[in-house]
């Protein structure tokens, strides 16, 4: 339902450099061919900064203050967090010394950066394929303060500016000419190109930073929460609305949105049930059953057409539902959705005769794939370019791709695993 409008006037502006020019992007990675296992960098990209006082007093002389390629030469580095690009292409992790790009397939890695004071990258952007990401310090050593989002452009080994804030950043989210930075109770959003705050959204506390935007969509689309328990808040830039869905009676764990931004999938703290949203209508058009016992779920993910759904949790499985409503067809029947979120039986359920007289998860739809993974570690999940597979990241630096077959209902296949964080040779 349309919600009077939590976004507050832009004040108090953050502090930020007035020296700041616009960008001028260009792709920096490229997609390798099938044979190619490194991405390489292409010509410089964005305008040279004439910010001497943030460089001198910031940030270290690149020659000497920041290595190249290889930052894990005598032993495996920590991964403070691990995150993919937005066209799910590549992923970047930040670590106790440094932070890297890699990509996904063929896996290989793009280049790492290692600090020469050992400092630590904890949450980390990418823009895409380009020369510039953004990040915030983390672990006991900090390469920067929690409370500074720093961005950085690889083409020139340097941080070209920063943002300060009152408070430590919980995460970091880029789309196009956008820049999100999430706070624990309050989303400022910036033109990329000019670091002008948009608007700001006041939200409940959220210390995971949660918060997504649509990567293809013309205009952009913002999920973030709302200001009660269990609330989510939609904001359509485009018809310049604010959607309110109230997605759970607990609080909100994780949420995902389809690349274009018209579907949402949420989780509560509980972790048994997912359930699916129209965004343009606040509908809920499907709920899915994870499982009977509580789990925190780390990852929701959709598939490109939104046919499959990912989920990744803290019981060492990865699960993949199929969903009703896919991006060919995204008209769905209203009445199978009501106020207590209940979804008619499938018809083929041997228990639709007795839906009333059983416990509810006895019509609950349940994956039709399943992964174990090995260890305690969390994990990311997203779907890889070949039809029903899937990548798998690990913050322990497992990365995953395997295959599953919807029809058989079985475990998935294993396809290749690597891991990131483990010493290689140095390249020539």
């Amino acid at each position: 339902m349309d919600t009077p409008s939590p976004f507050s006037p832009p004040f108090p502006l953050p502090n930020t450099s007035s020296k700041f020019q616009s960008l001028n992007l260009q792709r920096y990675l490229e997609q390798p061919e099938a044979q190619q296992h490194r991405l390489q960098p292409q010509q410089a990209a964005v305008e040279q900064v004439n910010d001497e006082s943030l460089h001198s007093s910031s940030i270290k002389n690149p020659e000497s203050g920041v290595g190249s390629n290889h930052v894990f030469v005598n032993h495996s580095a920590t991964a403070y967090h691990v995150t993919f690009n937005q066209d799910y292409g590549c992923f970047a992790i930040g670590t106790d010394r440094g932070f890297g790009v890699y990509n996904c397939v063929p896996f290989g890695e793009s280049f790492c950066r290692n600090f020469e004071n050992i400092g630590g990258i904890g949450i980390i952007e990418m823009l895409f394929r380009s020369n510039i990401l953004a990040f915030v310090g983390h672990g006991d050593h900090p390469q920067y303060p929690r409370n500074k989002v720093m961005i950085w452009d690889d083409q020139q080994s340097r941080c070209i500016h920063e943002l300060c804030f009152r408070s430590e950043v919980r995460r970091i989210r880029l789309w196009k000419d956008c820049l999100v930075v999430v706070l624990e109770h309050k989303i400022f959003v910036y033109k990329f190109s000019n670091l002008e705050l948009l608007f700001q959204i006041e939200t409940t506390t959220n210390p995971k930073g949660l918060c997504e935007v649509s990567q293809t969509a013309d205009q952009l689309v913002l999920v973030c929460p709302g200001l009660q328990k269990g609330q989510v808040w939609v904001k359509h830039n485009a018809s310049k609305s604010t959607k309110s869905i109230v997605a759970h009676d607990s609080v909100l764990a994780c949420f995902a949105l389809t690349r274009e931004g018209n579907l949402l999938a949420t989780a509560s703290t509980k972790g048994t049930l997912i359930r699916i949203f129209n965004t343009l209508e606040s509908t809920l058009l499907q709920e899915v059953r994870r499982g009977l016992d509580r789990a925190e779920i780390y990852s929701l993910s959709f598939s490109p057409t939104a046919q499959w759904l990912a989920v990744a949790s803290d019981k060492g499985t990865v699960h993949v539902f199929s969903l009703k409503v896919n991006l060919g067809n995204r008209s769905t029947d209203k009445s199978n959705c009501s106020s207590n979120f209940r979804v008619p039986v499938a018809s083929s359920s041997s228990f639709s005769f007795i839906r009333g007289a059983l416990p509810k998860y006895f019509s609950s739809e349940w994956s039709v794939a399943q992964f174990r993974l090995p260890g305690v570690s969390e994990y990311i999940v997203t779907f890889g370019n070949e039809n029903n597979t899937l990548i798998i990241l690990g913050w322990d630096g497992s990365f995953f791709r395997c295959k599953f077959d919807p029809a058989s209902g079985k475990e998935m296949t294993q396809l290749e695993y690597h891991n990131f964080l483990e010493p290689e040779e140095p390249c020539n």
